[in-house]
């Protein structure tokens, strides 16, 4: 069984049908990269598996672990083991990263019916990963993403997803905004995290980001489809010949 099985997902934004009839299937252990051009319907589809609100599913399923995931809200869809990592990172001032972290972790740990994290353990935890991406200890201090660069706040998504440990890591465009150095971090940050039981969908415009994470199957999207997929070699004939030859098959 696939960890995720997307069916003939069809979903409206304002109106308009953004994805068309998408089918995919993600199974445990597995990187997905989907490319597309803007507007193609990617990060809709990220924002749909999350359950971000303002989209219409107008028809398809979206099992998760064989679960209707439709019917859960955003928080049960994370608890069950879903993260998103977004593209733009919202700042949220007033809220220190230490305490957002504990708090989000924390109250994953409760949903799952685990014991929480005493502060002692937390703060062991949270540094030995901080460290890993780079992550000075004044950053965790300061207000959620509140006055960090591009980079600072992408590896702030990867930390997130270290110590949440989901099953399913969506990582929206996590490459945008990121230097040379910052991206060798943010994908080693990625790549330590790759494991049997864990599935990632890495939505990108570009193959640098899959130069460092090779994925194990590429999608191409268009017009709110799936309309190739293949292994990582067709990144490269995406970043030879363009995405306009796929858009009269989708």
């Amino acid at each position: 069984m696939a960890l995720l099985e997307i069916r003939d997902l069809h979903v409206g934004v304002e109106h308009r049908e953004v994805i068309c009839g998408l089918d995919l299937n993600v199974h445990a252990g597995e990187v997905h990269a989907i490319m597309g051009p803007n507007g193609s319907g990617k990060s809709t589809l990220s924002h749909v598996i999350a359950g971000k609100p303002g989209y219409e599913v107008i028809d398809g399923q979206i099992l998760f672990k064989g679960e209707d995931l439709l019917e859960m809200d955003p928080d049960e869809r994370a608890a069950a083991g879903v993260f998103l990592a977004f593209q733009y990172p919202v700042e949220i001032a007033g809220v220190t990263t230490m305490n957002f972290l504990r708090a989000a972790l924390n109250a994953q740990r409760k949903a799952r019916d685990q014991q929480e994290f005493s502060t002692p353990e937390f703060l062991k935890r949270v540094r030995k990963v901080a460290g890993s991406l780079n992550i000075r200890q004044d950053m965790l201090k300061r207000g959620v993403n509140v006055g960090f660069s591009g980079g600072e706040k992408k590896r702030n998504e990867i930390l997130q997803m270290a110590l949440l440990e989901p099953s399913l890591c969506i990582l929206d465009e996590i490459d945008s905004g990121l230097d040379i150095d910052a991206l060798r971090i943010v994908a080693n940050g990625i790549n330590g995290l790759r494991s049997p039981e864990r599935a990632m969908i890495v939505i990108t415009h570009y193959r640098r980001l899959l130069d460092h994470v090779v994925p194990d199957v590429v999608h191409v999207m268009s017009k709110g489809r799936i309309v190739k997929s293949g292994d990582k070699e067709l990144a490269l004939e995406l970043e030879a010949c363009g995405y306009g030859q796929f858009e009269d098959a989708a």
